[in-house]
């Protein structure tokens, strides 16, 4: 089905879109036809992922730095983002995540990935949907869950609260607004290794199962493999598709929430854990492609 004009006249705006899973996702609507919008908080990341998409594919792609958190600049990035022409696409891909025991986490932890992943959506969606709803115009979202929105996560408490959250949004909007032709759609992705993701979800010098352990298939994903997920979802070819999550894990959730992980994590020692709280704190100050550990989503 992945013919070369399957998105040809759709035009694509993707959170998180300069490195890793976001622009996989963001590459390959581009081969498929789509212009993009391509939405970060780094400028030079989005300018240099752009200029390489744009060049690589011949389509437009235009680069808006926007912090997600802050809904008074989403709704100025989605003016900017329109004033072009409308877009019809939109993938919830910026998010964050570390490691840590929910009874040290602070308030403000919590809140640093919940503003990223459960307000920066929200805030994302809602802006993009006043738009649709008002001018009569189709659309389809797309959110990157992960893994604990269905099953929780012990040592990831805040990103499974806020990514549950974003699953309820998922489901409550399809019914609102599938009247008005918009439909919404999660993946729940496991392990897909990109550049950082590993570093906060399996630090260096902690012995952790290998990211395949558990995995049915016995591999890893492959970026190109979420990212033909994501092309099929916002397609015509699932319009009667909306308020679903898909997994693709290689079958890793059957093993359970915290999967072969959950005995190493529970080994670790009171020092171990304290010498990841700057590797949180680190994360907590990302809302995209900054590299927190965000794409093993299990």
């Amino acid at each position: 089905m992945f013919t070369a004009d399957l998105l040809k006249g759709r035009r694509a705006l993707v959170t998180g879109g300069g490195t890793g899973l976001g622009l996989a996702i963001a590459g390959r609507y581009a081969e498929l036809g789509a212009d993009l919008v391509l939405v970060g908080r780094r400028a030079d990341v989005l300018d240099d992922a752009a200029a390489s998409l744009a060049a690589r594919h011949g389509v437009t792609v235009d680069a808006i730095s926007c912090d997600v958190r802050d809904a008074i600049a989403v709704d100025a990035m989605m003016d900017r983002a329109f004033a072009t022409r409308p877009i019809d696409i939109l993938v919830n891909n910026a998010a964050g995540n570390f490691l840590a025991r929910s009874e040290t986490l602070s308030p403000r932890a919590v809140d640093a990935i919940i503003d990223i992943v459960l307000k920066g959506s929200a805030n994302v969606t809602l802006a993009a949907g006043r738009r649709w709803v008002s001018a009569g115009l189709p659309a389809a979202v797309l959110c990157i869950l992960t893994q604990s929105a269905l099953t929780g996560a012990p040592y990831k408490l805040p990103s499974a609260m806020a990514k549950a959250g974003v699953l309820a949004m998922i489901r409550s909007l399809a019914v609102e607004w599938g009247p008005h032709g918009i439909r919404l759609n999660g993946i729940a992705p496991g392990p897909f290794p990109t550049e950082g993701a590993f570093g906060r979800l399996r630090p260096a010098g902690t012995e952790m199962p290998p990211p395949e352990a558990g995995v049915a298939l016995g591999r890893t994903g492959k970026p190109a493999e979420l990212a033909d997920l994501a092309a099929f979802l916002v397609s015509d070819g699932a319009g009667y598709i909306t308020g679903e999550v898909l997994a693709i894990d290689g079958g890793r959730r059957l093993e359970g929430a915290a999967g072969p992980d959950l005995a190493a994590l529970r080994g670790w020692t009171p020092a171990v854990w304290d010498s990841l709280r700057g590797v949180g704190r680190s994360a907590s100050a990302s809302t995209d492609e900054a590299k927190p550990a965000i794409k093993d989503r299990s």
